[in-house]
């Protein structure tokens, strides 16, 4: 074999050399070639990708938004928040056969993404996002990526279905298409992505149901789906994730059983609300011990299996709400102390008591329970003051039940507990004295209960914080306290339907919850994730459901009490008011002048009382009014007309009111213009005056005339005319009488 010389070597190495050089030299000019025409097509670039330039090709790598290897090919492009304003389809994507890694997150594109995309062969993550105008579908090019490792399409406004092609991408680890319009069924292909970890298809169009190959999917550790139009049965394939650790498929029209897990199940999160699942709720949901969570409210389970979660000694959050459970209360969780901090069981057919035999609450053994709604339930019996001493608790809903008794007192209130919820039960005496330690209280429900007496003059000092009171249908009497309006952070008053007598408080000036518009969200409010906290209450007449979390509802409801005396004016300087029902009391007097200030009034109220004389012309400015009654009053005069006023067509909301005209009842009558009354009594005076003087002249004149031929001799012929005389005299003092009375009639 014939050995190269040294100096021969040499040269064939600096050829091999220079060549390789004058390859990446081409393929750089060539990258930056096409980066430059893009940016050319974009009309926001100049200032975002302002180095971007031939000029200075030689530098590729120090471009901004440019990652380049130790071969100065460039292997990331990432353009986060960069101002494009233009389109994709000037990318030559074939000029990039090295690049790795293409991130575009709020760029302002417009257009679709081009089919072209397919030629990046070598890319390994893909992240388009925030990019709202984007459109059209996900290209069938995008399964020729196979090296494709993290794939995220999020906030886009694309549509179409997912490719099956995506079923090509098996090196896939994340496949997140968030918000981005999807339309469609998940296609079968997607069982081939055997090593992927995360599956999230959320806020889509997709329909049919889940494909069972999902089973085949054994890398998964997280599934979520939620915010679909996902439907029929989940498979039960799923058993076979062994490795599912988060499962979300809420907000979608899955029906049927859930299916039981396996045997080595670590889930600890399992989210399924707003479903149509139905049947006993799956007894292997705890078996491999890690779950945390749960929530399966607004579904139609029928059962939870005895004793399910007692051993779930890791469970922290619990959401039935609203399905059709049948249990006991104390089968559902276990007697030990637990991590148990969230529960909401609340519109199920639970029953039971909370006490057992020895008097002790055995929810109170989870210390660290913070929020417990156990409303619309068939529980019964006494509560306890344990309640009170949680030191976690936050939230305690127990409404609509048939608790009974006192409420129990305790010498302490935990400051973490804002909302408490009592209402329609059977609870009987006086305002609760352990309210009295709770002093960072925000929500205080008692209505519909049996609780007498009178309110509490430490209320307003001792509860700050309270923006929320309803103490509607008890029995409460004695005069309304001044103290109560001292609550500076109130939205809503509801003392409705007790025996408060007395004048309506009339110092306003503490009441700045109510002063001015309320637009905040409520911070206060627990997990908004996990549950959403709402309370019903009568409003424009009709029930209406509370968002706790919105503060927006403002309003006062002091209806079907005893109250006396006027409307005081105070209440016009309650700006924020939305609703005022006053309704059913024996307030007398006038509506206050200006009633017009409260623009944000949507409802008022103020029928079945005493109220007089003529409604406001201010009352035009309530720009807001959508509901009315002013019924049953004595009211009278003009209806003030307006805009909105006009909108409120039916007349029963002026009813019985006889002095009241104008639309929508009958029109009122013009004073320039004779009523008919007057007229007729024109005409009639008309007449008498007629008929007296006609009368009068026949009798005289018939006398007259005869009484010269009858009567010649001049002694008789004075007799006669002096007899007439007489006779006239008589007829014109009658018919002056007549008249006198008639004219003293018309003017009364």
């Amino acid at each position: 074999m014939k050995h190269l010389h040294p100096v021969g070597l040499l040269l064939s190495c600096s050829c091999l050399l220079l060549c390789a050089v004058a390859l990446v030299r081409v393929d750089t000019r060539r990258e930056a070639e096409a980066l430059v025409r893009w940016k050319a097509s974009l009309a926001g670039a100049d200032e975002s990708l302002g180095p971007w330039s031939l000029a200075n090709s030689t530098s590729l790598c120090s471009w901004t938004h440019i990652t380049c290897d130790s071969a100065r090919h460039i292997i990331g492009l990432n353009l986060i928040q960069t101002n494009l304003s233009g389109t994709l389809d000037e990318l030559d994507f074939s000029a990039f056969p090295h690049l790795r890694r293409l991130i575009l997150i709020q760029n302002g594109l417009i257009g679709t993404i081009p089919a072209g995309i397919g030629n990046l062969t070598s890319l390994v993550t893909l992240r388009i996002m925030r990019n709202p105008y984007l459109r059209g579908g996900i290209p069938r090019s995008i399964g020729q990526l196979k090296q494709l490792v993290d794939l995220q399409l999020e906030a886009l406004g694309l549509d179409g279905t997912l490719p099956e092609e995506i079923g090509n991408l098996t090196s896939l680890i994340v496949l997140d298409i968030n918000l981005v319009n999807l339309a469609g069924s998940i296609p079968p292909t997607i069982g081939m992505l055997m090593q992927l970890g995360q599956l999230s298809l959320v806020g889509n169009n997709l329909t049919g149901s889940i494909p069972m190959e999902i089973g085949n999917m054994t890398g998964l550790q997280t599934i979520d789906l939620h915010e679909n139009y996902l439907g029929g049965q989940l498979p039960g394939t799923i058993s076979h994730l062994i490795k599912l650790e988060i499962l979300d498929l809420s907000e979608n029209q899955l029906v049927g059983r859930f299916p039981e897990l396996g045997n080595s199940s670590i889930m600890y999160s399992v989210k399924i609300a707003n479903n149509n699942f139905s049947g006993q709720f799956p007894s292997s949901i705890c078996v491999g011990g890690a779950l945390i969570l749960v929530s399966a409210g607004y579904n139609g389970f029928t059962g939870i299996h005895r004793r399910i979660f007692q051993n779930c000694t890791t469970l922290e959050q619990v959401d039935f709400t609203a399905n059709n459970i049948v249990a006991e209360l104390s089968d559902c969780f276990s007697e030990h102390p637990g991590q148990l901090s969230t529960m909401a069981f609340s519109q199920n057919q639970l029953h039971g008591t909370l006490l057992k035999d020895r008097g002790e609450d055995f929810l109170c053994n989870h210390t660290n329970l913070g929020f417990l709604d156990l409303s619309d339930n068939a529980l019964n019996g006494r509560l306890s003051k344990c309640f009170w001493e949680l030191q976690y608790l936050q939230f305690l809903d127990l409404s609509s039940n048939s608790f009974s008794g006192v409420v129990p007192f305790s010498r302490t209130c935990q400051d973490q507990l804002k909302y408490l919820l009592l209402a329609n039960n059977n609870f009987t005496g006086s305002f609760p004295l352990g309210l009295k330690k709770c002093k960072n209280l925000t929500t205080l429900d008692l209505g519909g209960n049996n609780f007498s007496g009178t309110i509490p003059s430490w209320v307003s000092m001792s509860l700050p914080e309270l923006n929320f009171l309803r103490l509607s249908s008890n029995m409460f009497d004695g005069i309304i306290p001044h103290e109560i309006l001292q609550f500076r952070r109130l939205h809503v008053l509801d003392l409705s339907k007790n025996k408060f007598t007395g004048p309506v408080p009339d110092d306003f000036r503490n009441f700045t919850g109510m002063a001015e518009e309320q637009k905040n969200l409520d911070s206060m409010c627990p997990d908004r994730n996990i549950y959403e906290v709402q309370i019903q209450i009568v409003w424009k007449n009709v029930d209406h459901v509370y968002h706790l979390m919105i503060a927006a509802m403002v309003g006062i409801d002091l209806s079907g009490n005893s109250l006396s005396q006027e409307i005081p004016d105070g209440l016009t300087t309650l700006l924020g008011l939305r609703y005022l029902n006053l309704s059913g009391n024996h307030l007398s007097g006038h509506i206050p002048e200006d009633i017009g200030n409260l623009v944000l009034l949507e409802s008022l109220d103020l029928s079945r009382n005493q109220l007089w004389g003529e409604i406001p012309p201010s009352f035009a400015d309530l720009k807001s009014i959508s509901t009315l009654n002013l019924s049953g009053n004595g009211l009278s005069g003009s209806i003030p007309t307006s805009n909105q006023l006009r909108t409120l067509v039916d007349p029963s909301i002026y009813s019985n009111n006889p002095g009241l005209c104008g639309a929508p009842l009958e029109d009122c009558i013009n004073s320039s213009t004779p009523t008919q009354t007057e007229t007729s009594l024109d005409e009639d005076r008309e007449a008498v005056w007629l008929y007296c003087f006609l009368a009068a002249g026949f009798i005289f004149g018939f006398w007259l005339y005869w009484g010269i031929f009858l009567f010649r001799s001049e002694t008789w012929r004075c007799a006669f005319y002096q007899s007439m005389d007489n006779m006239q005299a008589k007829v014109t003092k009658k018919v002056y009488s007549c008249i006198s009375r008639f004219w003293a009639g018309g003017s009364e």
